[in-house]
């Protein structure tokens, strides 16, 4: 997470914030510019191109912070969003205001590291075939399973209440399940279709990961009958990446994203004093020279205040090529420090209720 500060009165801001809490100047987050920009009366921003900006029209519905290119319409991060709960759901709308508040983060996470975002709706420059969609159902009117399917994100939004989210995690026996780790999971299933292609890649994946043809439903069976094999941490980052190649490289994607948004969060307010992690040449010097001892600090600080550890896990020297494997897939940390330019904003037409 990046820090912010008020263009008006130099107050610190973050992400979320429509208005600076100390000027009360609105607020509208700009893509291109990566912050917080002030927008005028009328919602409006003008960039230093001449470009108009305006707040996306979803902010009353989900609180999204972010601009539109068109007055009236939606921003980029809401347009990738297929599917969400209908007008008459309060329920579902409830949950899915932190829904979109986790995707965003996702999203400026993954436009930061120079990954490729392209939706799905050809009218608005998207990739029916290999664009990205966002389904945010709500299980209160139909069973939702969490997961991807050929470039569309399903999210069951009863994952945004605390207690139920849980008591999901107690019943699997998980030590960290959130709504932002959901959507950092299931995006890395969506760049392993997208990114692990050529013969190089593939024999490199299935030498870390294994065979990806392996029967992914036998694979379930297999899980949720035996669970994992007693040497898992051998190997693995969690017990659910043992069920599958698939499920091991998700796995190991979100803990890349979880990696790098605390790393570059600690050095933007001044934790750390490393450079970004597109400085180093290897992630696996992310990974022990930095992630593990502030992880560590950041478990014992948890501990001070009587919390869980804030990173219950233990990284393994397979997993530490793992990583190293998908960071290679990854512009800001593949090790020559490149990071793709921003994509242009576009409008587009308000989602699909449910």
């Amino acid at each position: 997470m990046l820090a912010h500060r008020c263009r008006v009165c130099d107050n610190p801001l973050f992400a979320e914030n429509s208005v600076c809490i100390s000027c009360g100047t609105a607020l509208g987050w700009s893509r291109a510019e990566r912050t917080l920009v002030p927008v005028d009366v009328e919602g409006r921003y003008v960039d230093a191109g001449g470009a108009a900006w305006f707040v996306c029209r979803n902010l009353g519905l989900s609180g999204c912070t972010w601009l539109a290119s068109v007055e009236g319409g939606q921003c980029f991060s809401c347009d990738l969003t297929r599917i969400r709960p209908s007008d008459d759901d309060a329920e579902g709308l409830a949950a899915y205001a932190v829904a979109e508040a986790a995707k965003r983060h996702l999203i400026a996470e993954l436009e930061g590291l120079g990954l490729p975002i392209l939706g799905k709706d050809p009218a608005t420059g998207g990739d029916p075939e290999n664009g990205l969609a966002f389904d945010l159902l709500s299980s209160v009117e139909e069973d939702v399973t969490i997961g991807h399917a050929e470039g569309v994100i399903t999210i069951d939004l009863a994952e945004s209440d605390d207690a139920h989210r849980e008591q999901v995690r107690a019943r699997l026996a998980e030590p960290y399940r959130t709504m932002l780790g959901h959507f950092r999971h299931e995006i890395g299933h969506y760049y392993e279709w997208q990114l692990v292609r050529g013969e190089e890649r593939m024999a490199r994946c299935r030498e870390l990961f294994g065979d990806e043809s392996a029967d992914y439903q036998a694979a379930i069976d297999r899980h949720y009958a035996d669970g994992p094999p007693d040497d898992w941490a051998e190997a693995f980052i969690s017990t659910y990446a043992t069920m599958h190649p698939f499920e091991d490289f998700a796995e190991t994607w979100a803990h890349l994203l979880h990696i790098c948004d605390t790393v570059e969060t600690a050095r933007e307010f001044g934790l750390t004093t490393v450079g970004p992690v597109s400085s180093f040449s290897r992630f696996r010097d992310v990974v022990t020279g930095v992630w593990i001892p502030l992880s560590t600090a950041l478990n014992q600080i948890n501990r001070s205040m009587g919390k869980d550890d804030l990173y219950p896990f233990v990284i393994p020297a397979p997993v530490l090529d793992k990583l190293e494997f998908v960071a290679s897939l990854v512009p800001a940390t593949a090790g020559d420090g490149s990071v793709a330019a921003q994509p242009a904003d576009h409008p587009a037409g308000a989602p699909a209720p449910a």
